[in-house]
């Protein structure tokens, strides 16, 4: 089952239950792990799932290697598009892999906010603008039960926030501003 659950869900309106540190590399997990992954994958739009959104109410969510992508190309482009600088892009292009936390705990966020563009995947084709720090710093487990810290801003920061805010029963809608509904033409589905 791959299917992502969408706003009516009461699961979604749940406080997630956090994962026993001894079950994080248990054959439960890692199916839920990779039905999270198997779902976003299936969105083109999608770059990061919480546990909630296939029905398990757990602390787990797994942010897409799409987030990591689009900041690398940023960055390059923020070097200026110098025809060496692409070149040399191309060839140092990391390879990067969607990300998995268990038990997030956001350790610090920058008081500096901004309004962004989002939307969800359990809130199909609704999007609204959500104020978020522009910083935000994480502490959780990966999917081998290592402890990690990570920092991100920009879309990542958003994406943090996003994801945590699933884990404790809050969808963007919550908190956006100016909602509007865009459903996509049949063109731009296939």
């Amino acid at each position: 089952m791959n299917e992502i659950v969408q706003k009516e869900n009461k699961i979604l309106r749940n406080i997630s239950k956090e994962v026993p540190i001894e079950d994080i590399k248990s054959r439960r997990i890692e199916i839920i792990i990779r039905r999270m992954v198997k779902a976003l994958n299936t969105q083109e739009d999608g770059v990061a799932i919480a546990a909630p959104q296939i029905g398990e109410s757990l602390r787990i969510f797994v942010v897409s290697k799409k987030i990591f992508e689009i900041m690398e190309v940023e960055k390059t482009k923020s070097k200026g598009s110098k025809r060496e600088n692409i070149e040399a892009f191309e060839k140092e292009k990391t390879e990067f892999k969607d990300m998995v936390f268990i038990n997030p705990e956001i350790l610090k966020q920058s008081k500096k906010q901004m309004l962004t563009e989002e939307g969800c995947l359990s809130v199909r084709w609704l999007y609204g603008k959500v104020k978020r720090s522009e910083k935000t710093s994480v502490r959780a487990y990966d999917e081998d039960g290592k402890s990690f810290t990570l920092g991100g801003s920009g879309l990542l920061s958003q994406a943090l926030q996003h994801e945590i805010d699933h884990l404790n029963g809050i969808l963007f809608i919550d908190k956006a501003i100016n909602l509007k509904e865009m459903i996509p033409t049949k063109e731009k589905i296939k």
